[in-house]
């Protein structure tokens, strides 16, 4: 199989598309061979000394010269080292300090600096994220560069306290970590112990949310290198009451996560490290809000723009005892070998075991001329899932005479079992007073027992095995390729009665060859352009772990390709950088969830997406720092038949639900004065359909934060921030039934000591 074969497409080579391949073309042009040359050392010296100054650029507010983060090495989109300005692709990175500037307070909240990025974190699919034009199901979200197939679930929001920093990678990149990822790649990382000294923090928060916090990080040993270092991470948040915007809800969460790095010796003369690593995440939301009902016209129906009942804003029709939990477990073991300064090896063993529990009453809807609200579909659920993983990785720097050439190869491997406990009751069961709902119970409700009864389990073997390069062809001309393949067996044990739609046991096998090809020109020691070719491939459901016989069974491999060019530069003597990026993504084969009933899985023949990305950072001078995001998509159903009633329609041509044609965001901070900080952060989101007819839309809404930040003294800080000053109403997910919506304005205050 080819990775590199063309797509089936639904448009005519699209201006992108066509540049792309012409840029692509010139870049590897043969006459280039010939040019190779030994200033491909200088380059690499180059590339050293910046990733080993970076570390020093990571903040909002910068004082004194620092380099550009186009410096830092690629680690979200490569292993192979090489620095954002040398990688052919779009890759952002969120580091701890901009989580801090920025006042995020979960994993989600992070996302908003990553252009074009949208998010919701409704109850039935907490992980939904959009990015180039494409849902949750097309994406890859990846905690600590592990998939656990469930992304749309198990990317839950998880408080920022024990994240380190947020990677993005725009478009197509299964070549790196496997599951598809047509849309782009979301890696959270967390912290982990390491030899950058000695830490102490702990953190007070107030407000709409209440925080405890603890960091702790001590080495033991010689000083300059310890033998050993522990840390500990400990956050505890609560929300409830008066704390949050919709009544009766409570949320009460708490993460802990220890690591010990030791140094293990010099093995065959390249010195061994082993770090351990545990975490563990529990979070409950009482009386969880599922949305708030969409008003309908004189006929009962909803169409146009969305429009709510002020008197609604903030009710929750949920039953009183309605329940999420999540308790999560996460370990891994991390060998690393530097082997030479040019050959390093790291292998990982991992483990996730995760139980998931809802019990809730989780859809209303308007009746009788929009004066009362009748609810239904009741549901009690359970998921219990673990995942065991292998992933072992080498890198080796050579070189074939003149020419740099970089290499990394290695495996992965992972099994990943769930089961599901469904019991669905579809009701209607009473309809209430809109203003003030009746209490109700969940086990009151008819229909409804507590009794946990597994339905199916599925079963998830994956085997892969990867490689990257990087050549250095001439003095600033140099080319990256990564292949990967796949053996992915699935394998569906159904525990209920069987019959001819639910056999007992169902098993298909998959192997996906997914890989890019790009390549860098500098035009200067500032200025780089790129284009680049990547493919995808998944099984079509895109949730592996729990999907039904006729996702397996009726649906092909599914199939992407983009095409991107792009231009990365720093200007301003480096006190400001920039990124613009062009891109064409098709894919084919598709499978989506209905957006109105998560049970069901809908075909998708193709849906493209093509667009523009721009993102801007500059230091004007020593007290101001400002960014800018801005992503204009157009992205469609190129091939989609929709079965309404007894009509089958042509959904060709229109928007993907929930996907705007625009986002855009900006931030600012300054520095008035010695301590303090002052900073805001300003986000535009474009109009959303709420149905794959494209008849029901949320319009467009802005976005305000503020913040300042005060300096007490060394050890001491204090921070306010208010969030969407101007209470904006606005969906943060819109159906067309019902609507999750944003929150409004809220107030945070946290005291912060560092040693």
């Amino acid at each position: 199989m080819n990775p590199f074969s063309n797509v089936r497409r639904g448009r005519a080579l699209t201006p992108v598309a066509a540049a792309a391949q012409a840029v692509l073309v010139t870049l590897l042009s043969p006459s280039l061979a010939a040019a190779q040359s030994d200033a491909t050392s200088t380059q690499a010296g180059s590339s050293s000394q910046a990733a080993a100054a970076v570390a020093s650029t990571q903040t909002i507010v910068v004082t004194g010269a620092a380099p550009t983060r186009l410096d830092a090495p690629a680690t979200a989109t490569s292993r192979l080292g090489a620095s954002v300005r040398e990688t052919p692709a779009t890759v952002t990175t969120i580091e701890r300090a901009d989580i801090e500037a920025t006042g995020a307070l979960d994993t989600q909240a992070v996302l908003a600096t990553i252009p074009g990025v949208t998010f919701s974190a409704q109850p039935g699919a907490p992980g939904s994220v959009f990015y180039r034009g494409f849902g949750s199901s097309s994406l890859a979200q990846l905690y600590n560069g592990i998939s656990v197939q469930y992304d749309a679930i198990a990317a839950r929001p998880v408080d920022s306290w024990i994240v380190e920093r947020v990677e993005a990678i725009g478009g197509p990149s299964s070549f790196l970590n496997g599951s598809g990822a047509v849309g782009g790649t979301i890696n959270i990382v967390t912290k982990l112990a390491d030899l950058q000294g000695d830490l102490a923090q702990v953190r007070a928060g107030l407000g709409d949310v209440n925080q405890l916090a603890l960091g702790v990080q001590r080495g033991f040993g010689e000083r300059t290198a310890p033998d050993h270092v522990l840390r500990l991470e400990l956050n505890r948040t609560h929300a409830g009451g008066n704390d949050l915007w919709t009544t009766a809800r409570k949320r009460d969460a708490w993460q802990a996560a220890a690591s010990w790095r030791a140094a293990l010796g010099d093995v065959f003369g390249g010195a061994l490290a082993h770090t351990l690593a545990v975490e563990r995440q529990h979070e409950k939301l009482t009386q969880p809000y599922w949305g708030t009902p969409i008003l309908r016209n004189a006929a009962g129906a909803v169409t146009g723009e969305v429009q709510f009942d002020p008197g609604t804003l903030g009710v929750n029709y949920n039953a009183v005892d309605g329940r999420y939990q999540q308790d999560v477990t996460w370990a891994r073991s991390i060998l690393k070998w530097n082997v030479s300064a040019a050959t390093q090896a790291t292998h990982t063993f991992y483990f996730y075991d995760a139980l998931r529990d809802y019990e809730n009453i989780e859809t209303y809807t308007f009746v009788n001329a929009n004066t009362q609200v009748q609810r239904s579909g009741a549901l009690l659920q359970r998921h219990d899932q673990q995942v065991y993983g292998s992933r072992a990785e080498a890198t080796h720097r050579t070189a074939f005479g003149a020419m740099r050439s970089d290499f990394a190869f290695g495996w992965d491997y992972a099994f990943n079992r769930q089961t599901r406990f469904p019991l669905s009751v579809a009701g209607p069961f009473d309809t209430t007073d809109p203003y003030q709902p009746a209490d109700t119970s969940f086990y009151a409700t008819p229909g409804v027992t507590q009794t946990y009864t597994p339905d199916a389990t599925n079963r998830l073997h994956m085997a892969a095995l990867f490689a990257e390069n990087r050549t250095v062809l001439a003095p600033g001309w140099a080319v990256t390729s990564g292949l990967r393949a796949d053996v992915i067996s699935l394998s569906r044990h159904w525990h209920r009665a069987v019959s001819a739609t639910n056999p007992e046991y169902y098993e298909r096998r998959y192997r996906p060859v997914t890989g890019r090809l790009g390549a860098v020109h500098d035009l200067s020691a500032d200025w780089q352009v790129y284009a680049l070719y990547s493919t995808a491939a998944d099984p079509p459901s895109g949730v592996l772990s729990t999907a039904g016989l006729s996702a397996l069974r009726d649906f092909d491999l599914t199939r992407g390709r983009q095409f991107e060019i792009g231009t990365k530069a720093s200007f301003d003597a480096r006190r400001g950088e920039l990124a613009l990026s062009l891109f064409d993504i098709v894919r084919e084969n598709l499978s989506t969830t209905d957006p109105n009933d998560r049970t069901r899985v809908v075909p998708v023949g193709q849906q493209s997406s093509r667009g523009v990305e721009l993102s801007a950072r500059w230091r004007p001078a020593a007290a101001w720092q400002l960014a800018l995001q801005l992503a204009a998509i157009d992205a469609q159903y190129d091939e989609f038949n929709e079965v309404v009633g007894t009509q089958t329609v042509s959904r060709a041509g229109n928007r993907p639900t929930n996907v705007p044609a625009v986002v855009a965001g900006a931030q600012a901070a300054w520095t008035p004065m010695a301590g303090w900080t002052l900073s805001g952060e300003w986000r535009h989101v474009g109009r959303r359909f709420a149905d794959t007819a494209n008849t029901v839309w949320d319009g467009a809404y802005h976005l305000l934060n503020l913040g300042a930040r005060w300096q007490v003294a060394p050890p001491w800080a204090v921070s306010v921030r208010v969030y969407n000053v101007t209470d904006r109403t606005y969906a943060a997910s819109v159906g067309s039934n019902l609507a999750v919506l944003g929150a409004p304005r809220s107030v945070q205050a946290v005291v912060d000591w560092r040693y």
